[in-house]
This record gives C-alpha cells, sequence and structure tokens, in this order.
C-alpha cells in the first residue's frame, strides 16, 4: 500500500535539504600558510634586515617602566613563556622562572615599547627581545630569541653574548616572516644558512645591545634569586634569616677593628 506524504511535510523536507546545500557552500575556506623558517626568501630577507637596521642603538626611554617576575606553569604555553625553538619538551608537568623587564621609548622613535623577558624551566634559559612598533601599518612587532642550556647559571649566560637563534616579524594582515636556526633532519645533510648569517649577527648584536640598556645582567639575576626566596621551604628560609641577621655583627667587628 503505498503511502501519500502531506504536502506539507515535503515542503519542509525541501526546505532543510536546501538549508544545508547553502550552509555547506558557506562554510569559509580554511587557509594554512607554512612558514619557510629556514631558508626565507629574498624579499623576507630584505623585510628582515629593514626591520632590524630601524631598531634604536640609542634609544631614548621615557620615565615608564616596569619590571615584573613570577613562577608559571608550562602547560598551557603562555604568552612569551612558550617553549624556544631548541627546547627539548616533555609530557610531565614542569613551570618556568621568568623575569620580565619592559621599557617606553620616546614619541620619535618607529617603536613604542621594548620588552624583554628572561625564563628558566631547569633545562633551557630562553632570553627574547620585543619590539612593538608605534604606528603598525605593515609591521606590527619585532622579536628576537636566543637560548642556552640550564647547565650553566643565568648570571653567566647573561655575561656573555649568546647567539641569537630566532628572529619573527610579525605582520599587519599578513603572515609572519620567521628566520630560525636549523639543524639538518634524521639521516639528512644539514641545512646550509651561510647567506642568513649577517641578520644572525645584526640580530644578536641588537640583543646584546639592549641587554645591557635594560640592566638585564643584574636585574635578571636578582629577580630570579627573590623567586627562589619566596619559594623556599620554610627550614631554608628561617636559614637564611639567621644568616641575614648575623651578617651585621661581623660588618659592625669590622668597622670597630677601623
Amino acid at each position: 500500500m503505498t503511502r501519500v506524504l502531506p504536502k506539507s511535510f515535503l515542503a519542509l523536507a525541501a526546505i532543510v535539504a536546501a538549508t544545508a546545500l547553502l550552509s555547506a557552500q558557506q562554510q569559509p575556506q580554511v587557509k594554512v600558510n607554512v612558514l619557510n623558517v629556514c631558508t626565507p626568501s629574498a624579499e623576507e630577507q630584505k623585510e628582515i634586515s629593514s626591520a632590524l637596521s630601524r631598531v634604536p642603538k640609542q634609544p631614548v626611554f621615557s620615565e615608564d617602566f616596569e619590571v615584573a617576575r613570577g613562577r608559571s606553569s608550562l602547560s598551557g604555553n603562555a604568552g612569551f613563556l612558550q617553549a624556544g625553538q631548541s627546547a627539548q619538551l616533555s609530557d610531565e608537568p614542569s613551570s618556568a622562572n621568568w623575569v620580565r623587564v619592559r621599557r617606553d621609548l620616546g614619541v620619535q622613535a618607529t617603536f613604542s615599547t621594548v620588552q624583554y623577558s628572561f625564563s628558566n624551566d631547569g633545562k633551557d634559559m630562553v632570553e627574547t627581545l620585543v619590539l612593538h612598533v608605534r604606528d603598525p601599518k605593515d609591521l606590527v612587532q619585532l622579536s628576537i630569541e636566543d637560548s642556552a642550556s640550564a647547565v650553566t647559571t643565568p648570571a653567566a649566560m647573561l655575561g656573555t653574548s649568546t647567539p641569537a637563534s630566532r628572529i619573527k616579524l610579525e605582520r599587519f594582515g599578513k603572515s609572519s616572516v620567521v628566520l630560525a636556526r636549523c639543524s639538518g633532519s634524521e639521516g639528512g645533510p644539514p641545512v646550509d644558512q651561510s647567506a642568513y648569517e649577517p641578520l644572525f649577527s645584526s640580530a644578536s648584536a641588537i640583543m646584546t645591545n639592549y641587554r645591557t640598556l635594560l640592566n638585564a645582567r643584574r636585574t635578571v639575576p636578582d629577580e630570579l634569586a627573590r623567586i627562589a626566596t619566596s619559594t623556599a621551604k620554610p627550614g631554608s628560609a628561617s636559614a637564611a634569616a639567621k644568616t641575614h641577621r648575623a651578617s651585621p655583627k661581623s660588618t659592625n667587628a669590622g668597622a670597630d677593628k677601623k
């Protein structure tokens, strides 16, 4: 026996089918940009070189500044504490101690602010310098990164000119331009990056200069020491307090001998 469907049902089915078809046609296209961080094009090299050349060697800082410190979990990969290009990641929960210094630049400068950060997760230490453009039209910000193994101390790393390992240009309405030091893949030949050495050298010089301008060699170890003191166990804190109370006696004794 043939069953006759109501006209209203057929009309509703037609509307649903048409809506589904229209929805499928209106689905946004997914565009994937693959960054060539090991061997950027000649045009991208020019952009990197131009951005680096615009960084002032002797900036005029305003009175505004910020110094912050803290400890953050790396599980969320938050902000400037993201692992560096050479960092080794693991599934084990980890945290990093970090210090951040920010200074505002004079109104005549191309860049409005400069932010320096140092993080240490016990395995790797990462320095990152970020300069924000005051009036972004094409370039939004420039960042330079270097890293070293935590087998040495932060003070020792800051006392040397660690070579830059990553340069990134964030552009307005365009994909980023990145140049990073790359090693050969397993079983493959090493990547020839000799043509980009002048760019890495220029970025390293900028990092060294701003490390000095921002007094990072002194500020970072001091702030990291404060983090260690604030997170120390009660026993360690009491011992440190006893040492601190005992130090004036030795100072006074030395003064009496004079």
